[in-house]
């Protein structure tokens, strides 16, 4: 049992090891095009036709790489080169069906059995030298398609909807109950469904003159990635070399509001850092909240402090999240094998 954990928290990690470039790509490209665009502090899109939203799109074109990715070198990792063609196919169906990180990593490695199911079948001799190339991609791929469009993807819609309905229901009642509910629903799939149905109902609030809810929602949005980036800059010896290099790209991305920051700590330690980076923004918004906080600005991060109602406890609500993660998950993680100062490292 032991040794099949560890086999899956490796084919895991290597996942996640190529996706964290594209992770730091995409989100470091966008924050320089949000940051250097004057309509980007109020949350908007750069003008058209501008270098900024030129920067941006490149960005973004990272990001939408970085879900395939990592259901493809899951699958690759279990089942070699023919469990690319599923892992990729299955990693852009979760983020075209909204089923974020989580989804990308089911995906992948329910490609990477059937795959290597699929390679252990016996064939006649002559069909041997196409299995690898042409046989095992398109129907493991289509397997893996009609998984994600046909089983996967109509729950998950389903599941969106009752959530939005919830916290329809919930803006009648405490205040800080919602808060926290957003800011543990921000947290949880960093930019995945769970994560946009909480910030769509804020920007929604918007429009209906209420800016407490996008503000409680712009603190939770950012602590994930700054709370994950500062832990690494204050215990070294817990994080191996590309976790602090990822952890640099957090701090850019959460400046600007790119909860996919923390993707790559959460998906290479699930157990862990998704409970505190949730604790975290939870915290955030809660004091946002009771704070008064007011943003008009959908979207999220100190890009947005020029336009949020509130300012100094926006930037406590911030910063008291960033504690809290960086506490929790140091509280709970242990040094990584690789990192400088572990028995692995020497």
């Amino acid at each position: 049992m032991r040794e099949s954990l560890r086999k899956v928290r490796q084919h895991l990690l290597t996942g996640v090891s190529y996706m964290i470039p594209f992770v730091a790509c995409g989100g470091i490209l966008i924050a320089a095009g949000l940051a250097f665009s004057p309509a980007g502090a109020k949350g908007l899109e750069p003008p058209p036709g501008s270098w900024q939203e030129l920067v941006c799109k490149i960005g973004a074109a990272a990001f939408t790489l970085m879900l395939p990715v990592l259901g493809g070198y899951i699958a690759h990792a279990i089942a070699g080169k023919p469990g690319l063609v599923p892992g990729f196919v299955g990693g852009f169906l979760a983020a075209e069906i909204k089923a974020g990180f989580l989804g990308a990593i089911l995906i992948g490695f329910v490609a990477g059995w059937i795959v290597e199911a699929m390679k252990r079948i016996a064939v006649p001799k002559y069909l041997r030298p196409i299995m690898p190339i042409l046989v095992i991609p398109i129907v493991g791929g289509g397997i893996v398609g009609v998984l994600m469009l046909g089983v996967l993807g109509p729950p998950i819609a389903n599941l969106m909807a009752l959530l939005t309905e919830w916290l329809g229901t919930l803006s009648t009642g405490s205040a800080v109950a919602l808060a926290m509910v957003l800011g543990a629903m921000i947290a949880f799939d960093m930019g995945g469904p769970v994560n946009k149905v909480a910030f769509l109902f804020g920007a929604a609030m918007i429009k209906e003159g209420n800016y407490a809810v996008m503000g409680a929602c712009a603190a939770a949005i950012c602590t994930p990635p700054l709370g994950m980036g500062l832990a690494t800059l204050v215990r070294r010896s817990l994080w191996s070399d590309d976790e602090r290099e990822a952890g640099k790209a957090a701090l850019a991305m959460g400046m600007i509001g790119i909860t996919e920051g923390a993707i790559p700590f959460a998906a290479s330690d699930p157990l862990r850092v998704i409970p505190s980076i949730m604790v975290g923004s939870m915290v955030a918004a809660t004091v946002a909240m009771l704070g008064q906080v007011g943003d008009p600005a959908p979207h999220g991060g100190p890009i947005v402090l020029p336009v949020v109602d509130g300012k100094l406890m926006y930037i406590v609500a911030i910063v008291a999240g960033m504690i809290v993660t960086a506490l929790m998950i140091h509280a709970l993680k242990r040094p990584s094998p690789a990192a400088p100062g572990s028995e692995a490292s020497r």
